[in-house]
């Protein structure tokens, strides 16, 4: 902060400016009392602002009058630095070579009792936290994290303008679309009935923008989706980088979110970042390998196929899997010293809980493996994986046999496991990838139905032929998205513009006709005026905070969050209206068992 714009009724200087070549003036600071402690006759305060904490030497007539103060009660303090004594100086604090002696003192407002310590962690529960989530932001750490937020913020808009973007601003209250997750719903007073929904996404103006002749688009919007929390989830909001260009390719598309990522990554981090171009991995593979389409390559273990190997395998559930059309796969890691037996039990009943089978063996370069599917091996499955075994290391295989769908996803639990487990997943850089080619559709698990895999308005590869001729799950869309460290911190596609296409691809999900018209009507209207061929992304603002600012949660890089269970604690949301509100939008309310 520019000390021009510093109101000198209150403050000459910042809680973290002072140094020792300021010794000898006379400064006036403001702030909050963090921490009092009275050494027989002198009492030291730590005074807290926003940007750092400056050490007051209080005597006199002050003491009485400080100590009376609870700690977090503003105060305003004229007093001369002086330069600590060399034995007494803190390495740790900006300002820790000066102190300020006190000359005068104003109450700018006194405190109550905190209902939780603000100066260290206290262990207080969630609840409490966020209902007083004011005085959690009080805390250094938070109030670190979510100033970084702005900053990436900021950064992110300079990257933006720098590559040719224009910042709009897209409407909030719109009409429901289907992006995957249940809409806010606003009921319309004018039209009773009837409702607004909040954007889960800018994706139809976004795509109008373009259409409109406006080459590339990009805001910092705000997204609403009425989900269930999770750790890397917000519940009820979030926000987004969200662009859009024209006349673009994947490629086109993956050289800006590149450059975006690279240059956020290399200036808030001093950890390692994958360098453009990002590695591009299919979804396919990315199944195959990792057991899920957000891959943690810090972690070196891959999931290989073993349905090859095991063809010819005389146990009876792996012949069986294999007649049934399933897949065998397993994990391999080599190591100095194999874990004890109750291990494995652990790791065993753990995934039989999810009705999954997980057997292992033990390979130390004789003949004679170990472990629950040792006895099962022949001759030349356990030459395979003894084969380039280094002397003294012991290789460990971790195999499952079943739905492909289903082994592929424990078993990339597994990978995660035990990559933490055995500390092989790296932890001090950022690794980035693209997942490419994701289907088009899939089938609703609840009804069997084809449904969108992803975003609908994907350009399906081979555009109306592949629709008209190919069988629905077969078709890949150009759709992809952007994983770092395990995280997906954006999802993206080349937009269909054609309306022949777009009607199609919808037919094929169950909507017909009729129904894109009355749910897409206004772009489809301005499919049909000249759309170019466009493409984007819409990176998430708070996990990239949350990776940058080496967070497990989301809730610590949002200023007022929600609670997991989708309340606002502080304001009371959400809350009961009067009768008479609700009569004016036509609404009663049924209320559950």
């Amino acid at each position: 902060m520019r000390e021009e714009f510093l109101s000198s009724r209150y403050r000459t200087h910042l809680c973290n400016q002072l140094r020792l070549k300021d010794a000898g003036q006379m400064v006036t600071l403001s702030g909050w009392i963090a921490a009092k402690r009275n050494h027989g006759g002198v009492l030291f305060v730590d005074l807290r602002d926003h940007y750092g904490t400056t050490q007051l030497v209080i005597g006199g007539t002050f003491i009485d009058k400080v100590e009376g103060l609870r700690l977090e009660s503003v105060i305003q303090i004229t007093g001369k630095v002086v330069s600590r004594p060399e034995n007494l100086r803190n390495p740790k604090l900006e300002t820790g070579e000066i102190e300020v002696q006190i000359e005068t003192l104003k109450i700018l407002s006194t405190a109550e009792q905190v209902p939780f310590q603000i100066a260290e962690e206290d262990n207080a529960p969630e609840s409490l936290r966020l209902k007083y989530r004011f005085l959690e932001l009080r805390r250094a750490e938070l109030h670190k994290a979510i100033s970084l937020r702005s900053q990436i913020i900021a950064e992110a808009r300079k990257i933006m303008h720098q590559m040719g973007f224009t910042e709009f601003q897209t409407p909030i209250l719109t009409s429901s679309s289907p992006e995957g997750a249940r809409d806010f719903l606003v009921p319309s007073r004018v039209h009773p009935g009837k409702f607004f929904a909040l954007p889960q996404a800018p994706q139809q103006f976004k795509q109008l923008t373009m259409i409109a002749g406006f080459d590339r688009y990009f805001q910092i919007a705000p997204c609403f989706r009425d989900e269930d929390p999770r750790a890397d989830r917000s519940p009820g909001e979030f926000y987004q980088i969200d662009m859009e260009m024209s006349f673009v390719e994947q490629e086109d598309v993956f050289a800006v979110g590149e450059k975006l990522f690279y240059e956020l990554f290399k200036k808030f981090s001093n950890f390692p970042v994958t360098v453009p171009p990002f590695p591009k991995i299919t979804y396919a593979d990315a199944m195959l390998k990792y057991g899920t389409d957000k891959p943690d390559l810090r972690n070196p273990l891959k999931i290989e196929d073993l349905s090859g190997i095991f063809k010819k395998s005389q146990f009876d559930l792996f012949k069986s899997t294999l007649q049934a059309g399933g897949a065998i796969r397993g994990i391999s890691l080599d190591l100095e010293e194999a874990p004890p037996r109750s291990f494995f039990d652990r790791l065993q009943e753990e995934f039989k809980k999810e009705n999954i089978g997980i057997g292992y063996a033990i390979f130390d370069g004789t003949e004679a493996p170990k472990g629950s599917l040792a006895k099962f091996l022949t001759p030349p499955e356990i030459s395979y994986f003894q084969d380039s075994l280094e002397v003294a290391k012991k290789r460990i295989i971790f195999v499952s046999a079943g739905q492909e769908q289903k082994i592929a996803k424990a078993l990339g639990k597994l990978r995660i496991n035990l990559g933490e487990h055995f500390q092989l997943t790296g932890k001090e850089r950022f690794e980035f990838c693209w997942i490419v080619d994701f289907p088009m559709y899939e089938l609703d698990p609840e009804n069997g139905q084809i449904t969108f895999c992803h975003n609908p308005f994907s350009m399906p590869q081979g555009g109306l032929k592949t629709l008209n001729e190919q069988d629905p799950l077969s078709i890949k869309a150009f759709q992809y998205d952007i994983v770092c460290n395990g995280h997906e911190l954006s999802s993206g596609a080349i937009r269909n513009h054609d309306p022949a296409i777009m009607y199609r691809a919808f037919e094929i999900a169950g909507y017909p006709a009729e129904e894109v018209r009355a749910k897409f009507g206004g772009m489809l209207n301005a499919f049909s005026y000249g759309a170019p061929p466009h493409g984007g992304m819409a990176p998430g603002i708070d996990r990239i905070v949350m990776l940058l600012a080496g967070k497990t949660a989301i809730r610590d890089v949002i200023l007022f969050p929600m609670a997991q269970t989708v309340e606002d604690l502080m304001m009371g949301a959400p809350s009961e209206v009067p009768e008479k509100a609700l009569k004016e939008l036509s609404i009663q309310v049924i209320k559950k068992n």
